[in-house]
C-alpha cells in the first residue's frame, strides 16, 4: 500500500492565509457571492463586510482562538460570516440547520462558542437560555445585533483599498473549523480540524479539479457540512469563481431549474439526488414499450444512449466538466447506466473527520466501482490479510486528518490505532494504484449463515431501484434477510395502484432481487412500512432504530 504523493507539505505551496489574501486581491472586480435570485456581491464587496464584521466582532470582545458558530441556511450571509471569523483568527463551528435545537443548544454548550451568527427563523426554535449562554448574537439576514453592547455594523459608503484587506497567518495546527457530525446514533462529535487539513484539501482540489477565475458553481449541499463547505464554497473562492447559493431545499426540480439557469463549471452531487433524477426522469422514458424494443437493436440502442446522455448534460445546464458524486455510496445500477451512455461523474470517498477528502480521481481516468484514487498527502492501509481482495477496515493518517474530538477522550481512543490511524468505520479493498472500493460500514455489515460477509448498502441499493420502492432497508431476522420498504406513492398514484396491487409488485421485484445476488443475500420476505424512515441530516437513514 503506497502512500498518496507529498506526504509532507510542498514548502514551495501557497499557505491557506496566502491563498485567500490573494484571490481577494486578484479578483478583486469579478462576481463572488449570489443569493439565488437575489443580488450578487464582487470579491471587493465582500471583503468590506468581511472587514466591517471582523472590527465589530473585535469591538465586542471577540478575540482570535474564540469559538464562533453559524447557525442558518446556505447563503452569501453564512459565507460572509464564516470569512469574518477567519480573518478574525477564530475557530468556526457550522451548525446544521437540520439538527434538533435541544441538539444546537447541546453544540453551543459544549463547544464553548462565545458568538453566533444565526437566521432568525431558526434561532426561534431554541431555548431562550440561549441569549444567556453567548455574549454576541448577530442575525444572518442582515448581520444587525440580536444580543451584545456593540455598535451595529454597517456596509454603507464603506470605501476600502484592496491592499488593506487580508486574512493573517496561522499555525498549521491551530484549531481552524470545529465541526459537529451527524451520527447515525443521535448525537454529535465535535471534529476538530486545523489549518493543515484545510489547506490540504484545497491544495488538492486546486491542483487535479478543473477550475478557473470567473467559473461559475451552484451550491446547494448543506454549508455545515465539511463535502459542500470545502468543494461549493472554500475551494473555489481561492480560483476567483463565482458561487451562487440555492437558498432553498434542493429538490431534483428546484436544482436542475438553478443548473440550467447559472450553468455551472463544476457540479456535486450526493448519491440521494442524482439517484432521483434517474429514477424519476430516465427509467420511465426508457422504460415505454417501443423504447425498450429498440434498445435491443445495437446501433438503435447506442443513439439513445447518445440522447439520453445529451438531455441529461442540457439539464444539468450543458456547461460543467464533470459531477462528483460524495457524501455516501452510489448505487451499482445508477453507476453502470452513467457509464453505459458516458457521462462525466466521478465518485470521491472522505469523512468530516479527514476535512473531508480520502480519495477522489476525474471523471476521465477513474475505475469502474471505485471511489477514486487516495489523495496526496495522505497514508491507507486495509485492516485485512489480503487488502487487495479481502474486505477489511479503511485506516487513514496524514496531513487531511483531524486533531481529534472536542473533550471526547474516549471517542478518541476508539477512533485512532495505537499507531496513530484513524479508523474510518468503513469496509473496503484497494488495488496497486491506490483505488478504494468501498464495501459498507463495518458496524452494519451482517453474517451469513456460512460466515460469509453481508454488506446490506450494497444489496439496498439494488433493490431501491425496482418499481414502487422509494427507499429502503434490508434487517436480519433469524439468519434470514427482511427487505422494509417505504413505498413510493407518486408512481402508485401514477398506475392507480391499491394496497393488494403493491404486494403483488412487491412480490416480484422480491424474485427478480434475488435472482441478481447471492444465495446468502436473497430476501426471505418485503414488509411495507407507512413512514419514511428516519434520517440523519445528511440523509442517511437511522439504521440503529430498525434492526
Amino acid at each position: 500500500m503506497k502512500p498518496g504523493k507529498n506526504m509532507v507539505r510542498n514548502q514551495n505551496s501557497p499557505q491557506l492565509h496566502t491563498l485567500y489574501t490573494d484571490a481577494f486581491h486578484q479578483h478583486w472586480q469579478l462576481p463572488l457571492f449570489t443569493d439565488y435570485s437575489g443580488a450578487t456581491l464582487t470579491f471587493g464587496e465582500t471583503a468590506v463586510r468581511i472587514q466591517s464584521l471582523k472590527k465589530m466582532m473585535l469591538n465586542a470582545g471577540v478575540a482570535p482562538g474564540d469559538k464562533v458558530a453559524i447557525y442558518a441556511r446556505n447563503s452569501t450571509n453564512w459565507a460572509i460570516s464564516f470569512f469574518s471569523v477567519m480573518a478574525l483568527g477564530g475557530v468556526i463551528v457550522p451548525v446544521l440547520p437540520d439538527f434538533a435545537p435541544d441538539n444546537v443548544m447541546n453544540i453551543l454548550k459544549h463547544s464553548e462558542s462565545k458568538m453566533l451568527f444565526a437566521e432568525p427563523g431558526l434561532l426561534s426554535k431554541l431555548d431562550n437560555s440561549v441569549e444567556e449562554e453567548l455574549e454576541l448574537i448577530v442575525s444572518t439576514d442582515d448581520f444587525s445585533v440580536i444580543k451584545g453592547e456593540v455598535e451595529p455594523v454597517s456596509f454603507e459608503n464603506s470605501d476600502m483599498e484592496k491592499e488593506a484587506f487580508f486574512f493573517e497567518e496561522r499555525e498549521e495546527n491551530e484549531l481552524l473549523i470545529l465541526s459537529y457530525t451527524s451520527g447515525s446514533m443521535g448525537f454529535s462529535k465535535g471534529v476538530m480540524l486545523p489549518v493543515r487539513s484545510i489547506e490540504s484539501n484545497i491544495i488538492y482540489a486546486r491542483e487535479h479539479m478543473p477550475l478557473k477565475a470567473g467559473d461559475r458553481i451552484v451550491s446547494f449541499l448543506p454549508m455545515a457540512h465539511m463535502f459542500g463547505l470545502a468543494f461549493e464554497t472554500l475551494f473555489p473562492v481561492t480560483l476567483g469563481c463565482h458561487i451562487t447559493y440555492l437558498t432553498k431545499v434542493p429538490t431534483p426540480q428546484i436544482l436542475l431549474k438553478a443548473l440550467g439557469e447559472v450553468k455551472p463549471h463544476l457540479i456535486l452531487l450526493v448519491p440521494l439526488i442524482i439517484e432521483k433524477i434517474y429514477k424519476k426522469r430516465i427509467v420511465p422514458s426508457l422504460k415505454k414499450p417501443a423504447v425498450k424494443a429498440l434498445l435491443t437493436v445495437p446501433g438503435i440502442r447506442s443513439l439513445i444512449y447518445k440522447k439520453t446522455r445529451k438531455t441529461l448534460i442540457e439539464s444539468f445546464g450543458g456547461n460543467f466538466h464533470e459531477v462528483v458524486v460524495g457524501g455516501a455510496a452510489l448505487s451499482p445500477e445508477v453507476e453502470a447506466f452513467f457509464r453505459k451512455i458516458d457521462f462525466p461523474f466521478t465518485v470521491g470517498y472522505g469523512m468530516t473527520e479527514c476535512g473531508p477528502l480520502i480519495s477522489y480521481e476525474a471523471a476521465t481516468s477513474t475505475k469502474k466501482g471505485s471511489s477514486g484514487r487516495l489523495v496526496d498527502r495522505m497514508e491507507v492501509r486495509i485492516d485485512s490479510s489480503n487488502p487487495y481482495k479481502r474486505s477489511g477496515e479503511i485506516q487513514v493518517r496524514g496531513r487531511n486528518v483531524m486533531l481529534g474530538y472536542f473533550k471526547n477522550e474516549q471517542a478518541n481512543e476508539l477512533t485512532f490505532t495505537k499507531d496513530g490511524w484513524l479508523k474510518t468505520g468503513d469496509l473496503g479493498v484497494i488495488d496497486k494504484e491506490n483505488f478504494i472500493f468501498i464495501k459498507g460500514r463495518e458496524k452494519n455489515m451482517l453474517l451469513g449463515p456460512s460466515g460469509q460477509n453481508i454488506y446490506p448498502e450494497e444489496l439496498e441499493s439494488r433493490l431501491s431501484n425496482f418499481p414502487f420502492i422509494q427507499e429502503c432497508v434490508i434487517v436480519q431476522r433469524e439468519n434470514r434477510l427482511v427487505g422494509l420498504v417505504y413505498p413510493d406513492a407518486e408512481v402508485m398514484k401514477e398506475h392507480g395502484s391499491t394496497s393488494e396491487d403493491l404486494k403483488v409488485e412487491l412480490e416480484e421485484n422480491r424474485k427478480a432481487f434475488n435472482q441478481a445476488v447471492a444465495s446468502y443475500e436473497q430476501l426471505a420476505a418485503i414488509e411495507v412500512v407507512d413512514q419514511e424512515f428516519e434520517k440523519t441530516p445528511k440523509k442517511n437513514i437511522k439504521r440503529f432504530l430498525y434492526s
